[in-house]
């Protein structure tokens, strides 16, 4: 039996949604299954690189993962953070479409997370 590494967590807004969670239950059942394998892969084999997982250049604490959804169509995309043990999973998209606000809205739930558990 493998042990994870490090357990993930849905970042949740403050009035408790999980953007995240919500995207995957808008796939279908064998691409939320794929996404999720592909995030399983990273909770067990933390540290872990390409091509699974790597940075997000010009934002030195965002992680992204790569799943190939749509039967081999599509490129998700689940971008994260690292807290301690604990992958914090910010949010996630398909395609390549909108990359830039994509990753703009993950780090920006990552300062929001990160003041949050300041005040706490």
């Amino acid at each position: 039996m493998r042990i994870k590494r490090i357990g993930a967590r849905f970042y949740q807004t403050e009035a408790g949604r999980e953007a995240v969670r919500d995207w995957l239950l808008g796939l279908s059942d064998q691409d939320r299954k794929i996404v999720g394998q592909d995030i399983a892969r990273v909770e067990f084999g933390w540290p872990i690189g390409m091509p699974v997982c790597e940075a997000v250049q010009g934002y030195p604490k965002l992680m992204v993962i790569r799943s190939t959804i749509k039967d081999g169509k599509v490129e998700a995309r689940t971008y994260f953070a690292i807290e301690r043990a604990e992958m914090v999973l910010l949010h996630g998209n398909e395609g390549k479409t909108d990359q830039n606000a994509d990753i703009e809205k993950a780090n920006d739930r990552w300062k929001s997370y990160k003041q949050r558990k300041r005040r706490s």
